[in-house]
This record gives structure tokens, sequence and C-alpha cells, in this order.
């Protein structure tokens, strides 16, 4: 397949040797698991137990609340300990409403969902309904939910399937390991959705820097003429699927719109393994298997955790760490999240655990901007960070937004590349959630002054209303005098 290349990138010190070799090892079920009601992109699903209750692995414990939700669900059996909150695995460690559970050691099943054993004889919308029942998610880091992209296929003609297996995250071997050991399952995965998604053409695209992958994919495809293994470039960020979908199709994303437009869909490999579970056996998405990485731990392994297990249950089984780590990150250190602690749980989305060193971090004071053009040179996303920072630094974010901010993809290559180590993807990180918090102002204000006029439009009418009849009522008793008499 011709390959087309992709605008700027970088090449950072992958440091995947630390688990690419580590086969996926189950974690014992700790005492506790937390399960967030807000795992996804959207809205929070709403709370089915209450304290006290007895649950099986894999019931419905919170039930999605509109089309971009997610289910949850009991990771394993036990008893609800507690519904309450804990401090989310983000940055701002705020809380957020949460469901603890004992479990029992049983880790029984519950009644699951009948496997559709023919799911190629089904429509698209009943692969879509299992998949939202099974409530899962994007599983490369984003967590939007997956049934809703598998109903693009109703409002675009999608012509090709994209399964992302470019993993191209230092650190990050999760998605290797899967493909290494689960092949057979990603690939049933992937044929489902390109059936739900009425896409002939499937593609699995792996970095060049996954040899024992792409060997195996590969071999497991031959089976399937529609669908074929590419090995694309190891560059950074290639796993964006604005720009993996510009590799396999020369064709670029425009601002604003989705790579549907363009007929291409994209999903995670471990999406597509999850997809396999939840049409072929009933299974809802119950654990993940994570990377923890870094220098700082002591036995770094990629780890089949359930979901709800806590950070600190994953270091603990990896040895505990070798030695302090200056920063504990959730996913990639590209793109991934500062952990407040390691008492957060383990999420749908959680790719990676790093306890990164001074030394890995190389993290220094700021120094003023020298105008290189760094920034500009390797930005995969054709925008000026420069200028776009300059703004923002004058509190100018309409500015920054003219120039592109919002088209930016946070993959931090103009961070890494800075000579001057200026923190550029915080400010837009900063600047787009300002953003994203005036338009919900704005439009909460124009939804404040619809109910505003229609109110007083209501009660206009009620006064003529009221008015009118007053006018009428002399009349009527004019007329009953005149009876009377």
């Amino acid at each position: 397949m011709k390959l087309f290349p992709i605008r700027g990138g970088i090449h950072p010190e992958y440091r995947k040797e630390l688990t690419g070799d580590c086969a996926i090892e189950a974690l014992p079920l700790p005492s506790r698991l937390y399960i967030p009601l807000q795992q996804h992109i959207g809205v929070p699903a709403e709370v089915l137990v209450s304290e006290g209750d007895l649950v099986s692995k894999g019931q419905v414990i919170a039930r999605r609340q509109g089309p971009v939700s997610v289910n949850q669900h009991a990771p394993t059996s036990g008893r609800v300990a507690a519904v309450t909150e804990i401090s989310a695995p983000h940055p701002s460690g705020l809380h957020q409403p949460t469901i603890v559970i004992e479990p029992d050691g049983a880790d029984a099943w519950g009644a699951l969902a009948e496997p559709i054993t023919d799911p190629f004889a089904v429509d698209a919308q009943t692969i879509e309904a299992r998949v939202a029942e099974c409530g899962i998610v994007g599983m490369g880091g984003a967590g939007f939910p997956s049934a809703v992209k598998l109903n693009l296929g109703i409002r675009h003609r999608i012509e090709t399937l994209l399964i992302n297996g470019a993993e191209c995250e230092p650190y990050l071997t999760c998605d290797d390991r899967v493909m290494r050991e689960h092949a057979d399952e990603v690939i049933d995965g992937a044929r489902i959705m390109a059936h739900a998604l009425n896409a002939p053409k499937i593609v699995v695209a792996i970095e060049e820097n996954k040899p024992q992958a792409l060997a195996i994919m590969t071999a497991a495809a031959q089976a399937h003429p529609h669908l074929e293994v590419v090995a694309v470039p190891a560059k950074y960020p290639m796993g964006s699927e604005r720009h993996l979908t510009l590799a396999i199709t020369g064709r670029e994303t425009p601002a604003r719109k989705l790579t549907a437009d363009l007929g291409v869909v994209v999903h995670n490999v471990a999406t597509a393994r999850a997809v396999h579970h939840a049409v072929r056996h009933g299974r809802p998405l119950v654990a993940r298997v994570v990377t923890v990485s870094g220098q700082a731990m002591r036995t770094p392994k990629n780890v089949e955790a359930p979901i709800g297990a806590t950070v600190s249950d994953l270091i603990a089984f990896c040895g505990g760490f070798a030695q302090r780590p200056e920063r504990l990150v959730q996913g990639g250190p590209m793109m991934g999240a500062l952990l407040p602690g390691t008492d957060v749980p383990v999420v749908k989305s959680t790719s990676g655990i790093l306890a990164l060193t001074a030394e890995e971090i190389n993290d220094r004071r700021a120094d003023p901007c020298v105008r290189c053009g760094s920034c500009v040179a390797i930005c995969a996303c054709g925008l000026v960070p420069v200028e776009i920072a300059a703004h923002i630094r004058h509190d100018d974010l309409d500015g920054a937004a003219r120039l592109g901010l919002m088209d930016c993809v946070s993959c931090g290559s103009c961070s890494w590349v800075c000579p001057s180590h200026i923190p550029l993807v915080h400010y837009f990180n900063y600047a787009k959630g300002a953003l994203n918090a005036q338009e919900r102002e704005r439009r909460k204000s124009e939804r404040t002054k619809t109910l505003v006029e229609a109110r007083a439009a209501r009660v206009e009418r009620i006064a003529a209303q009221r008015a009118a009849n007053l006018a009428r009522k002399p009349k009527v008793v004019a007329a009953t005098e005149e009876v009377g008499a």
C-alpha cells in the first residue's frame, strides 16, 4: 500500500524496551475497586445500586444517560461498600461520584447478554446496541463512546475502517502486547465493526518499530482479503487519528470535520478486542491492559487490571518504586495527564501508568522565546505555536482561535522541541478549556434569554386573556339582567 507523509512530527526516545517483551499479567483482585460514573467523554452514568447491594461480575451498576454516555459494570462479584466521591485520575484531583465494591473473591459472572454467534447475519443496529450495552469506549486514551462511532455508518458513506495499532507514545506497549497475544480477537472485532459500519475495507496500521506485532497480525489477517495490515513510519504523532488517516489515504481532515467526512472511521486495537468479547461472548468492558513503566518502577510490566483497581495496586504488583518518582503520569509522557496521587482508579481509558525520574522528564525553567521557529517546523497540524502562545499570554483567546488553536491535537511536539523549554501545549490546553467554558456560558445565557422571553410572552398572553375576559364580563351581566327582566 502506498503511504503518504505527514507534516512535521518528532522522533522521541521511545523507551518501549522496558516492557515490550513483557507478556500481559493478570492483576490479582484488590480488596476494593472504585468505579467512577464518568470514564468517558459525555454525560455521567446514573447509579443503579445502593450501599450493601450484592453484585455479580458484569452486572450493570450505572446506566448510561443519553447517546453520548456509557454503562458502568461491576468488574467482579462482591458487595457495594459505598456510593461516594473520590479523587479523579486527573491533574485537578477533583472528586467525582464513584461506586466502591468489595470483591467476594469468587469473581463470579452474572447473567450476560446472549452471545451473537454470527455477527455478520445481524444488522448494524444490533451490533451498535450490544457495544453500547457493554460500555465500550475508545481505549486509546480519548474515551469516546464506541457505539456512537459505529453509528457513523448511517450518516456517512464509510469506505475504510482504520484500526489504530500505531501506539506512537513513548513507553506504552499495551497495544503491542494485545496484538501479539490476541491477534485473532483484534481481527474478529475489526471485522464486526466494519460490518456495522458497512465499510468494505479494513486497514490495520502498526508502526514499523513493532515487527513482532506486524508479523503476527499479518498472519492472522491472511484469511480475510478485505483486511490489510500496514507498517507505518515510527514518527510521533502518527497515532493521532487525523494523521494516521492522512498517512493511509493521503487525504487531510478539514478543520472542525471528522475523519468520517472522508469516509474513514478509526478505532483502537484494544477497542476492537473489546468489541469481539461484547458481541461473541456478551462480556462488558470490565478490565483492560495497562503498561506500568518508567525508570522509577522496580519491575515494569503490562498488566491486565480490573477497572477500578487503584494505581497503588498496580505499582505494588510491579514491585513498587525503585526510587522516588519525580512525576506520575496516566497515559503516555507526551499527551498523558499528571496524576494527583496513587489512590486514583484505573479507568477504561487508562493505557499507562508511568513513574518517571528527574532524568526522564528533564524538567527545566522556561526561558524567553528565541523565535527559532522549531515549533512551527514540527507542528503536525501546520499551526504556528509561537504566535498562538503569544496571543494566549496576552489573554487574546479569540486571536489564538483565529490562528487555529482549536485544531491543535495537544500532541506536545512543540513543547518537546522548544529549546527554551516553554510549555506551549499547556498554554493551548488552558486556552481551549477557557474557550470551551466561554462557549458553555454563552449557550447558557442564550438558553436563559430564551426562557425569559418565553415567560414574558406567556405572561403577556395571560394578561391579554384576562383583559379580554374582563371586557366580556359587563356584556354578560347586562344580558343576564335583560333575561331576568
